[in-house]
């Protein structure tokens, strides 16, 4: 029941939604330190393809054996640095309006997992409930 491919998949866009939280404020604090190198969060296309209905499921022995689609338990969010960008002197490559752009995409992302996720243990709460 709580195994289900949708809410796995909410679980885990909550968890990249909150790293992503935290590797965004990083990026924030760090706008004026010389060298620094942003970093993102690198979750998207991972659960794109675990979730990809086209994919075929083969049985594996081994987690680095090819498999088809990924298994959604094993989808991760990582966090990736950027090095081959310079946006500032310094070497530094954090653009402010860019960050506050991925803040905003990211709170909406998070609200909206938040709120599916909510809307489904709702609906089991109102069947385990009988109705009432």
């Amino acid at each position: 029941m709580f195994d289900s491919p949708v809410m796995i998949a909410l679980a885990r866009q909550l968890d990249s939604a909150a790293l992503t939280q935290r590797v965004i404020a990083n990026n924030l604090a760090n706008v004026n330190t010389p060298g620094f190198k942003k970093s993102y969060v690198s979750f998207a296309d991972e659960l794109k393809r675990a979730l990809d209905e086209k994919a075929p499921v083969l049985k594996t022995s081994h987690p680095r054996h090819l498999g088809g689609a990924a298994d959604i338990r094993n989808v991760s969010p990582e966090v990736v640095q950027e090095t081959g960008t310079i946006m500032r002197y310094g070497r530094n490559n954090v653009d402010i309006d860019q960050e506050m752009v991925n803040l905003a995409t990211n709170t909406i992302l998070y609200d909206f997992s938040a709120n599916a996720l909510s809307g489904k243990l709702g609906l089991l709460g109102y069947v385990i409930k009988g109705g009432r």
